[in-house]
């Protein structure tokens, strides 16, 4: 069931707008052909990250499946030598209530690959 869409005072109706939730890749290797790159640059600065700060800065689309694919993306990410666990820090992400995510920090690979 969708919201009912308010018209404007003159009777027009507002086009819907698309939201970044609304966002999401049709196939895994189109989603991570989108994503590799900005977490390289983010890995590249040598900052302590998380997932949703990158998809929140650079407007990400989703994953087909979200709730496997950004652990998917950072495990692949630590596995060829571009970012390490940092720690954990309360979440961001509107819908996450500020619980607990994995940080992460780019390594020396991450630079030179930069």
């Amino acid at each position: 069931m969708t919201a009912p869409v308010q018209p404007a005072l003159d009777g027009s109706v507002p086009a819907p707008t698309k939201t970044r939730i609304q966002r999401q890749a049709e196939d895994y290797e189109t989603w991570l052909a989108e994503v590799w790159p900005k977490f390289i640059a983010a890995a590249a600065t040598g900052r302590t990250f998380t997932c949703y700060e990158i998809a929140d800065v650079h407007d990400l689309s989703s994953p087909p499946n979200p709730q496997a694919h950004w652990g998917r993306l950072m495990t692949l990410l630590k596995d060829e030598g571009y970012v390490r666990t940092a720690g954990w820090a309360c979440s961001d992400r509107p819908t996450a209530h500020h619980s607990g995510v994995r940080t992460w920090k780019g390594t020396a690979a991450a630079r030179r690959a930069a």
